[in-house]
């Protein structure tokens, strides 16, 4: 409970903070309205529910403090912030753009420079460790190039903004469609739409925030790759622009009109917090929403009865049969019901496919331990070790067997 509510409170921050921000640079009605809906937004449910996601409450809070002060010429302050922002999640980056829109730099060319090169420094620092952090999911260990996965963003920032005005539909694990024709389509919609707001943004101040969300973007739906094409999470910041654009629009509708919105919106909220209560929840909303995506077949294999869970993993390998992954998941069911022989060759299936994989090493020797082969357990659980020193369960398994290893301990760890 403690976690979430540490992300709720720092969700109220970003509220207060925003609201307190935009009575500086539009009508209060619309800055409430704005704030409103950021809010309660459920695309915004993600990032709050989600504990793995404090980093970029963190960096929204940090940004709208940034935002804040800049307002009220407070120049180191807000660069403080910035750098704060950045240490918490990267993907602030383009921060000092969006404040060059909405707040022009006049005479402040020197701190909004500073702030360019500390994004800059922030992003290369983000595609060095990416990099060099095995499983990190994203950069040159996404498994997708630049090139697909900005093919790819076109789409998925369609899906954002359908959202956005129809918020129905989530899920944790989206279907982004692979044909290059509409991939090509969403990115001539997204262009023309830039190219609209630009030209209304005098006339209509609520273009130029639409245009600010899509800079507020770019970070995450661009051309740095990530495992997941999409995840409502990335939205986060970005709603910063997006429902103040909304607001914008709010004194153009009846009083009572925004105030249903907002009822709606909440309600919405709460139904979409509901499916993060429990991963059985999450993960049977995602095998309905995507049926024909892996991951969620595998993630709610490992919160159901094992007679059900099966049924999930053979759907999952009439998926994708030399995926490793899903024989490793199959071993590790077989494994949890005593029946190791059944393990052992799943298990052995999975390191056909991936050798030199530390946990498939780890998973097999633990079945041969369960049929109380030792010493060949203990070979598996050593190599799996000098693989990747990190392995916690491959090390608990030496100590249960009584086998000392001098094998270096994991960096992380060690003091």
């Amino acid at each position: 409970m403690s976690y979430h509510a540490v992300n709720l409170t720092l969700h109220l921050a970003a509220v207060l903070l925003l609201f307190l921000a935009l009575k500086n640079l539009i009508s209060e009605n619309a800055a409430f309205w704005g704030a409103m809906v950021f809010a309660v937004h459920p695309i915004q449910s993600e990032a709050v529910d989600y504990v793995f996601a404090r980093g970029t409450l963190l960096s929204t809070v940090f940004c709208l403090g940034c935002l804040y002060f800049w307002l009220r010429d407070r120049v180191a302050v807000s660069i403080a912030l910035f750098g704060c922002a950045l240490l918490a999640k990267e993907e602030c980056v383009t921060f000092p753009l969006f404040l060059l829109l909405i707040a022009p730099v006049r005479n402040r060319l020197r701190p909004f420079s500073l702030m360019m090169a500390m994004a800059a420094l922030a992003g290369a620092r983000a595609i060095w460790a990416t990099a060099h952090t095995v499983g990190s999911g994203a950069g040159f260990t996404a498994g997708v190039t630049p090139l697909n996965y900005l093919s790819a963003q076109g789409a998925a920032i369609v899906r954002y903004l359908v959202l956005l005005v129809v918020p129905w539909g989530f899920t944790v694990e989206p279907s982004i469609t692979a044909s290059p024709v509409l991939r090509a389509l969403a990115w001539a919609g997204i262009i023309g739409l830039i190219t609209a707001a630009w030209l209304l943004r005098k006339r209509y101040l609520f273009a130029l925030w639409f245009i600010c969300g899509l800079v507020l973007l770019i970070p995450s739906s661009t051309i740095f790759p990530a495992a997941d094409l999409s995840a409502d999470r990335r939205m986060y910041l970005p709603m910063v622009a997006f429902s103040t654009a909304i607001g914008l629009i709010t004194p153009l509708l009846w009083v009572q009109f925004p105030v249903a919105i907002t009822i709606a919106l909440a309600l919405a909220s709460v139904f979409r917090t509901e499916a993060w209560r429990t991963e059985q929840n999450l993960w049977r909303e995602a095998v309905h929403r995507s049926p024909k995506h892996v991951r969620p077949l595998l993630q709610l294999s490992r919160t159901v009865p094992a007679s059900e869970a099966a049924d999930l993993l053979i759907q999952a390998k009439s998926l994708e049969p030399n995926n490793g992954g899903i024989s490793a998941e199959i071993g590790r069911m077989w494994l949890n019901t005593g029946q190791y022989n059944f393990a052992l060759q799943e298990f052995g299936r999975a390191l056909a496919l991936q050798p030199n994989n530390a946990n498939a090493l780890n998973n097999r020797g633990a079945a041969l331990m369960g049929l109380k082969q030792y010493n060949a357990a203990r070979q598996d659980f050593e190599r799996a070790l000098k693989l990747d020193p990190c392995v916690a369960a491959a090390r608990k398994n030496l100590e249960a067997l009584g086998a000392a290893t001098s094998l270096p301990a994991c960096p992380a760890t060690a003091k």
